[in-house]
């Protein structure tokens, strides 16, 4: 399984109980798939920076998930298929990545690996 990123920008006219379905939807999805989320993150609402649809804000929800590469494609046809989305984007999350993100939610300290000679 490979470790991923989703963000996604829903509709700033959703409400705060439409807001949470909507994460539990895709959260679940995810889990019903065989995958793992690892983390989950709302944003809440924030300004664009151009326009969408003629809004000028969205509510931003980013979601770490580990899962097989093909439940990407049934997460994308989920994600097309929701009108309470304006705009998603997934990546692949390296080793680096993961690490980073990881200590980031610790609260770890990052230092540079390099020592002295």
């Amino acid at each position: 399984m490979n470790n991923y990123e989703l963000m996604v920008i829903f509709t700033p006219v959703l409400s705060e109980e439409e807001f949470k379905a909507a994460q539990k939807k895709y959260t679940d999805l995810v889990v019903e798939n065989g995958g793992e989320v690892l983390h989950s993150n709302p944003w809440g609402l924030k300004s664009l920076a151009y326009p969408i649809d003629k809004k000028t804000t969205g509510l931003y929800w980013i979601m770490e998930y580990k899962a097989p590469s093909s439940f990407n494609e049934k997460l994308k046809i989920q994600l097309l298929r929701d009108e309470s989305q304006m705009r998603h984007m997934y990546t692949a999350l390296d080793k680096y990545a993961v690490d980073y993100n990881a200590k980031k939610r610790s609260g770890g300290k990052f230092t540079n690996e390099k020592t002295p000679a």
